[in-house]
Parts: C-alpha cells; sequence; structure tokens
C-alpha cells in the first residue's frame, strides 16, 4: 500500500475513519480573489473594533480618575459678610427687685392672738398687721411696776432722813458721820429707782412688740404664721419671720454689663425696660449708680437701674431686659455665628480664595446670638465657609457649592 492512501485511510484508535486534510495540488485551483477580500474586510474590522474598545475604556478609566480627584475636593457653603444692622444700643437680661423688702419679725414672746393681713395685701406704714398675746411679760411688768414704787417709797423716806440729818447736824444734834450715812442711804434709794423705772421702760417696750406695725407702705409677699402659733422673740432661739413685706412703687434692677461697654455706662442715663409678658410695650428706667468696678470673675460692671412702678405692673423677680444706648459705631461687617472658628491661637473664619482655604483671623465687636458683628478681618467680597469642619486647614482645596451674596461678592466668587 502507497503512503498516500495510508495517510487517506487512517483511522482513529476508536475504529473511526479519519481522512487528512486535503491540498490541493498542483493542478487543483485556490481561493478566489473575492474571498481574499472578504478576509481582509473581516480582518480591518475586528482591528477597529478592538481599537475602539481599548481607547473607550481608556477614556472610561480617565473619566473615572477624574471623577475620584473631584470627589475628594470638599464643596463648601459660603456667606458674603454684610454690613450690619444692628442698633446702637445694647439688651442684656436682668431680674426686679423690691425697692425695699423686709421679713417681719417678732421682737417679743408669746402667741399669735391675731393677724389682719394675708400675701398679696396693700399695706400702708403704721397699720397693725398682727397681736401677740405675752402673758409672761404682762406679768413682769406688774412687777416691775411694784418694785418700782416700792423704789419710790423707800426713796422718799431717805430724802426725807437725809434732810432732817442735814438740819440737825447744823445744831450739832447728830454726827458728821451719821448724817452722811443717811445722805449716802438717799442716793442708794435713788439709783434703785433709777434701775427699777429703766426695768419697767424695757417691759413696756416688749410689750409694745406685742403688736406687730407695718414698717414702710407695701405688698404682704408672704405670711408665715397663723393664729395661735408660738413666737419667739430671738432672744435664745432664732427668729421665726410672721411676714414678709415688699414695696414695689419703684423697683431695682441689677445688670451685669460687659467690660467692653462699661464706659457708655453713665449714672443718671435713660434705659429701657422690656418684658415677654408685655410684647411691644417699654418702661423707662434710670440708670442710678453702679459698682465703678469690674468683677475679675465675670469681666462685668454691675448697674443698677431704678424703675418706676406707681400702678404694680410690674413684679419683683420678673425676668427683663435691660435696653441701654451704646455710642455709634463705625460701619462694621456681620455673619452668622455658625461661620466662626474657635482654635488655640485664636479666632479665625475660613475664606475660600482661589479655591483654597485661608483660615483669616477676626475680632468681634457685638454678639447677638444668631449673628455677630465683625470688626476687623474681613471685607464684603470674602467668601465665608458656613458651618466649617473643625479639621478644616489652612491651604485646603475646597469647591464652593452656592453662589449667593451681594452683586459685588458674586463677581469676586465667579473670579
Amino acid at each position: 500500500m502507497s503512503d498516500e492512501k495510508m495517510n487517506a485511510e487512517m483511522t482513529t484508535p476508536s475504529g473511526v475513519e479519519r481522512r487528512a486534510p486535503h491540498v490541493p495540488g498542483p493542478g487543483e485551483r485556490g481561493l478566489s480573489r473575492g474571498a481574499w477580500v472578504g478576509i481582509a474586510v473581516a480582518a480591518i474590522v475586528l482591528l477597529v473594533v478592538v481599537v475602539t474598545g481599548i481607547r473607550s475604556r481608556g477614556v472610561a478609566e480617565e473619566a473615572l480618575t477624574k471623577q475620584t480627584e473631584d470627589s475628594a475636593i470638599p464643596s463648601v457653603n459660603v456667606v458674603y459678610p454684610t454690613i450690619s444692622t444692628l442698633s446702637s444700643e445694647i439688651a442684656l437680661p436682668g431680674s426686679t427687685q423690691a425697692f425695699t423688702d423686709t421679713p417681719i419679725y417678732s421682737r417679743t414672746n408669746g402667741y399669735l392672738k391675731q393677724w389682719y393681713f394675708d400675701i398679696g395685701a396693700h399695706v400702708r406704714k403704721g397699720q397693725l398687721m398682727a397681736v401677740i398675746e405675752t402673758p409672761e411679760v404682762d406679768q413682769q411688768l406688774q412687777v416691775a411696776q411694784a418694785d418700782l414704787k416700792s423704789a419710790e417709797a423707800n426713796l422718799n423716806l431717805a430724802k426725807t432722813t437725809s434732810m432732817r440729818y442735814q438740819n440737825l447736824l447744823k445744831t450739832n444734834s447728830v454726827s458728821k458721820q451719821e448724817t452722811d450715812v443717811a445722805v449716802s442711804d438717799a442716793a442708794a434709794k435713788q439709783a434703785a429707782v433709777d434701775a427699777s423705772t429703766a426695768n419697767v421702760r424695757r417691759l413696756e417696750k416688749l410689750q409694745s412688740f406685742e403688736k406687730v406695725y407695718a414698717p414702710f407702705d407695701g405688698i404682704v409677699t408672704a405670711r408665715n404664721t397663723d393664729i395661735g402659733a408660738l413666737i419667739a422673740g430671738g432672744e435664745n432661739s432664732t427668729p421665726k419671720e410672721l411676714f414678709h413685706l415688699a414695696a414695689i412703687g419703684r423697683l431695682r434692677v441689677y445688670v451685669p454689663v460687659p467690660e467692653a461697654y462699661a464706659p457708655a455706662i453713665k449714672d443718671g442715663a435713660k434705659a429701657r425696660l422690656t418684658l415677654d409678658e408685655y410684647p411691644g410695650q417699654t418702661f423707662a428706667g434710670t440708670i442710678a449708680r453702679n459698682s465703678n468696678a469690674i468683677d475679675p470673675a465675670s469681666r462685668t460692671l454691675n448697674v443698677e437701674v431704678d424703675v418706676a412702678n406707681p400702678d404694680g405692673k410690674l413684679l419683683p423677680g420678673a425676668y427683663v431686659f435691660v435696653h441701654f444706648k451704646v455710642p455709634q459705631q463705625d460701619a462694621r461687617l456681620m455673619l452668622p455665628a455658625n461661620t466662626l472658628l474657635f482654635r488655640s491661637e485664636g479666632l479665625r473664619v475660613g475664606v475660600v480664595r482661589n479655591g483654597h482655604v485661608h483660615l483669616a483671623p477676626v475680632t468681634i465687636g457685638r454678639d447677638a446670638g444668631a449673628t455677630v458683628e465683625i470688626s476687623s478681618g474681613l471685607t464684603t467680597s470674602d467668601a465665608v465657609i458656613l458651618d466649617p469642619s473643625d479639621s478644616l486647614a489652612e491651604g485646603q482645596e475646597v469647591r464652593i457649592a452656592n453662589r449667593t451674596g451681594t452683586g459685588a461678592a458674586q463677581k469676586a466668587s465667579a473670579q
């Protein structure tokens, strides 16, 4: 068998006949021209697809890289400083106090017999407020009065004896010694009368304390006793308050004024009071006096403002705001309080300049709570970061998320 026939009739190990690929001989014809053109076109299309895929993947990777870099730059909201609209006055909290506020005690011992005024009652100076029974003091006074009468009787007898001895001494009927004894006895009896008289007056004074009178015009703000209650005068025990009396025709208000405004406080100057319970109403007050010293603990000046209260509309202990006039300041800028950064090196705000953060030092003029007045460190064109992060650093790259503010500020921010 020839080699060609053997190759043509080779079989697989499984017995299946496998024929060798046909190779055109010298006399056989190859692929046509159109077939070769198709193969070339397919190869070109495949190459274009491969190149296009590689390029699109590169573009996608580049876009992802840029997006990642952009997302790494934090976005911030900014606000632009505005001209301060705060008025030329400051409002500080205070509490009203009665011009005269006094607890009423008893000066004698006994039992409360009757009281005549309860809380809220208006009393006039000298009105009887309560009566106390003092049986022990009454008995002591009777004994003292009897002792006084006895001492006066002894004095009269001693004076008579002394006069007689002095007359008898003129005729040498008695000795000088006996006369001196009689005169000295009269003087001793006079001293005993004086002592008894003083004791009687003391007990009469204690007895007069049985009646409790109002020391001034005012309102009873507390009554701490009742009929039959034991009253201690306080000689050997702590006295118990019977009534509490407050004069509210004129009130005091003590206000701690910050040190920065202390030079503007002048005695005799006017002030206004406002209360939440009287919206839209103001009460006129006068600066009566001040402590003329700064409290080192709070750095404030203690100021007393007196306000007339003839109709009793203002109550002691009320929470009020006292408005003081301060000298007009030059035009200053105002910012929200949530732009401030409290750093160890001082007060700072974050300003965006050319896409980077600058921590600008600022000085606060007045604090209005939600807003603060900036006296130095900023201009109206500065883009100040709202709610800055504690980790905000100098030179950090940021992106402005909003574009709000004045026209000049918007123009500056766009640049």
